[in-house]
Parts: C-alpha cells; sequence; structure tokens
C-alpha cells in the first residue's frame, strides 16, 4: 500500500507539471479521467482557478459530473449545476444528504460541534436560538448601534485618512477588519479593534484567517497523511493546533466574563443580544459549567458565527466595488438612487439609514444581488447520501456518495439566468413596476436553500448595504487607487 501511495503522490507532483507543458498555449487542459490519477492532474492544474474549472466541468456535461481520482487514496464525488437537483437535494430530499463523516472529520477541530457541522437535534435546537434572537427588535436594534459604531468611529476615519495621504490601501483588508469586528461582537459581544488606521495585526483574527488556511490544506491532502500530520503535530497541523489554541483561549475568556457578569447580575442591557449570551441564558438550567460541556457548546456557537459573518461579507463587498470599477454607469445609478430616497443626504453627516430607510435602495440591492449572482461567498456546498437515491438528471447516488452543489457555476447557468448569464447586469433583477425580482431560492442559490437557508440572509443585507452607501457617497470609490480581488476561503466548502 505505501508503494502504491508514493507511486500517487509522484505522479501528482509531475503530472500536472507534464500537463502545463503540453497545454501552455491554452487556457484548460481537457478535462480527462486519466489511468490510476483519474481527474486528479487536472484538478491540481487548475487549482489557482478551481472553481472555473469546475464550473467548466459541469458545462461540458449538461450541468452535472463525475469526479473520479485515483485509486489511492480514493476520491470520487459528483459536482452538480442543476437547479432542479440543487432543489431536490436541499428541499425536497433534505432529511437525506447530510455534511457527511469527512466533512465533519476536517472541520471538527475547529467547528465543533457548531451548526455548519451538525446535524438533526443539535442543527435544529442551534437554528431555533438564532432565529428567535435574530426576530428580536432589541437584537435588530443592538445589531443597528454595531454597524453606527463600527462605520463613523471606524470605516469611515480609516478611508478618509488614506484618502487624505493619497496612498493605495488593501480595500479587501479594510472590509475584513470591518466585517470581522462586526462579528466579533454580535458573537460573544467583544470588540477586537482590529480596523483602526495602524492596520496593525490582531493575534485573534490572525489566528482565524491561519486556521481556515489551514483547513483548506486538509482538503488537498489523503486523510491519514494529514491525520499522521496532526498526531505528532508537525507542518500545516502543528500551524493548525497553535492558531485553534490562541483561538480558543481568547473565546473561553470571552465565555467566562459572560458567566461572571450573568452571575452578578452586571449584564448591561445592550450587553444581552449576543448569540453566547443568548444561548448562555436559554441553555442555563439544562447544562452547567462545571462539567465544561455548555462552555465547549458556547465556543462551538461562536466560532460558526464568526466564520459565517467574518469573510462572506468582505469578500462579497469586495466582488461588489471590483465591479463597480469596471461598471462606472452602474456606481452612477447608486448615486442616483442615494440622493433620490435620502434628501438629507445632502449635508453628507447623515449616512446611516434604518432598516425600513434601506428597503427603498431597490437597484443597490439589485447590484447586490447581481453581484452575489456571479461570486457567491460560498461557491460550493457539500453534501453526502445517506441513502441510494436517483436526482432529477438520472444520475444514480449510492449511499455515502459525496455530491457537491457549486453555486458558483449555477450563477453561470444559460437554463436559469439566459443567453446573457456571464454579463453583470442589474437591471435583470427589476421588474416593470420597479421592484426587485423573486428569483426562487434552489435557482439564486448564493444563500442555501431550503431548511439550511442561510438564516443571517437579512442582516448580511443590511451590512452590505450601510458599508456600500458609506464608501461611494463620502470615499466616491474614485479615491481607491487599488484594490484587491477577494481570495477563496476554505469556508467554500461548507
Amino acid at each position: 500500500m505505501a508503494q502504491f501511495e508514493s507511486i500517487f503522490i509522484l505522479a501528482a507532483i509531475f503530472f500536472p507539471l507534464f500537463l502545463s507543458y503540453l497545454y501552455r498555449n491554452r487556457k484548460s487542459p481537457p478535462i480527462t479521467n486519466w489511468p490510476i490519477v483519474g481527474m486528479l492532474p487536472g484538478l491540481l492544474y487548475s487549482a489557482r482557478r478551481i472553481f472555473a474549472f469546475l464550473n467548466d466541468c459541469v458545462r461540458q456535461s449538461g450541468g452535472t459530473c463525475e469526479i473520479r481520482g485515483p485509486w489511492f487514496p480514493s476520491l470520487y464525488f459528483i459536482i452538480t449545476a442543476d437547479h432542479m437537483n440543487a432543489n431536490h437535494i436541499l428541499c425536497k430530499n433534505f432529511d437525506n444528504y447530510e455534511k457527511g463523516s469527512e466533512f465533519n472529520e476536517i472541520f471538527f477541530d475547529c467547528l465543533g460541534e457548531g451548526i455548519f457541522n451538525s446535524n438533526s437535534h443539535s442543527w435544529k435546537s442551534q437554528r431555533k436560538v438564532m432565529l428567535l434572537l435574530m426576530k428580536d427588535d432589541k437584537f435588530v436594534l443592538h445589531f443597528q448601534r454595531i454597524l453606527r459604531e463600527k462605520l463613523e468611529k471606524s470605516l469611515i476615519i480609516v478611508l478618509e485618512h488614506f484618502m487624505k495621504l493619497g496612498i493605495e490601501v488593501d480595500l479587501q483588508d479594510v472590509l475584513q477588519r470591518f466585517s470581522y469586528d462586526v462579528v466579533c461582537m454580535l458573537a460573544v459581544g467583544f470588540d477586537p479593534s482590529s480596523l483602526s488606521v495602524e492596520l496593525s495585526e490582531v493575534p485573534i483574527k490572525t489566528a482565524f484567517t491561519q486556521a481556515e488556511e489551514r483547513l483548506l490544506y486538509r482538503h488537498l491532502m489523503p486523510v491519514r497523511l494529514w491525520k499522521l500530520q496532526r498526531w505528532l503535530q508537525i507542518g500545516e497541523e502543528k500551524k493548525l493546533s497553535k492558531a485553534l489554541k490562541t483561538v480558543d483561549t481568547f473565546l473561553y475568556q470571552c465565555i467566562a466574563s459572560k458567566r461572571e457578569k450573568l452571575r452578578c447580575k452586571f449584564l448591561a442591557e445592550e450587553d444581552k443580544y449576543d448569540f453566547v449570551t443568548a444561548f448562555m441564558v436559554q441553555e442555563e438550567g439544562e447544562m452547567t459549567s462545571v462539567d465544561g460541556k455548555s462552555d465547549k457548546l458556547l465556543r462551538d456557537v461562536a466560532v460558526n458565527i464568526m466564520s459565517a459573518g467574518k469573510d462572506t461579507i468582505s469578500a462579497s463587498l469586495s466582488w461588489f466595488f471590483w465591479l463597480l470599477a469596471m461598471n462606472p454607469s452602474v456606481e452612477s445609478k447608486i448615486l442616483q438612487e442615494m440622493r433620490a430616497n435620502s434628501p438629507s443626504i445632502n449635508d453628507e453627516k447623515n449616512m446611516f439609514f434604518s432598516v425600513e430607510g434601506l428597503k427603498r435602495f431597490v437597484y443597490l440591492d439589485a447590484v447586490l444581488c447581481e453581484t452575489l449572482r456571479l461570486y457567491p461567498a460560498i461557491p460550493i456546498n457539500h453534501k453526502t447520501a445517506i441513502q441510494p437515491d436517483i436526482l432529477p438528471s438520472g444520475h444514480h447516488i449510492v449511499r455515502n456518495t459525496r455530491v457537491l452543489i457549486n453555486f458558483y457555476a449555477m450563477g453561470r447557468m444559460e437554463e436559469i439566468w439566459g443567453e446573457d448569464c456571464l454579463e453583470f447586469k442589474p437591471e435583470r433583477w427589476i421588474s416593470e413596476r420597479g421592484d426587485l425580482v423573486h428569483v426562487p431560492s434552489h435557482k439564486f442559490i448564493a444563500f442555501n436553500a431550503g431548511p439550511r437557508t442561510c438564516i443571517g440572509r437579512k442582516i448580511s443585507f443590511v451590512q452590505m448595504k450601510l458599508v456600500a452607501i458609506s464608501v461611494l457617497w463620502i470615499i466616491k470609490f474614485k479615491w481607491f487607487k487599488a484594490i484587491m480581488l477577494p481570495q477563496a476561503m476554505p469556508w467554500c466548502f461548507i
């Protein structure tokens, strides 16, 4: 067995080099199932454009294709961009498709038993608590206070600082810091203040990023190899352990502080509406802090919330501003809508809109939807079949088959969006009456579909719209000399 794996590793290393030479004048090599190594060489060769490569796969296969890897280790999964298959898996036959043991193995060290990594009762219980909190009017007001504070005291100040200096700024880094501060306050009620004019390194944020990168590494390595590294505490697994230790130390300190305040009844009104406190209050009496179980659950809740909001919103906003840079006429229309819907905005001081006020910005909604259609924050959804099944496309699914739903490719399917599917065209979202067009979630799938539809969709749009308005009006966008494209995050597999 060891000899076979050695042959495979050598083939995996050198075969892409051979393909690079053979197809150096082409955009990508043909999708070929080679002897022994399967399709892995093509995957490795196209690693830097993996979503475009998988988009090519499903388009050439009519919407659904099988990816076959080498004999050792086994690598087989089905990837689909067929909206009927997506509707079947995520909605109609939801109970038959779970995250699966492999997904759980890769992410358990980080996500634990949080909502992203859990199934069945645990998932339902966590989702119920989160939904109840997010429907609370006091939570909405708390969320708005956080956004207003971070916009006025951090984001605008930082961007105006770079504007006055006339120097380049990495917009994605700024947006990541902003999103991290907001989601940290929502998750555990603590402001890490990572966004300042110094743009200094924040150990906790850095540790989160390093953990994400190490988890992506696990997807690319044989399971036995990364497990051996974890056992020996060497290589990437040692870095992951160190990063998670930093994250855990921070979160357990936040949890201990919350428990002490609750015990002594020192918790201020504004401190009662973060997710950890909501779970702490809800679980009080069911679990005690003595055995440590509740602290572990709260840690997992916090990590999952922070993972969901840390990079997804900042990546979407980065693509949003990049697309506006490429399409100045769209920016002009957004500015016109801002002027038309808020006369008081002319004094350039009151830049904050209520949730109700934001509903008037229909064209901005359309631009954000179009951005998410082309560049979904989570490009791929990972599922595993519990029992055999037949997809609407006719593909037979055996037990434990991994099925990847390609959200990125679905945004580029002519069957869903028409012949102009590759064009950035916000007008496709505006009806003849001037309101936003409704597209079923299994077609516009940026926020998932079915029972696992993202519960943070509403607050995500609120945050993105407020950031977009603030940046476009005060900074006028033209001051930015450098805007870095967002990079794919490991959470694309969630």
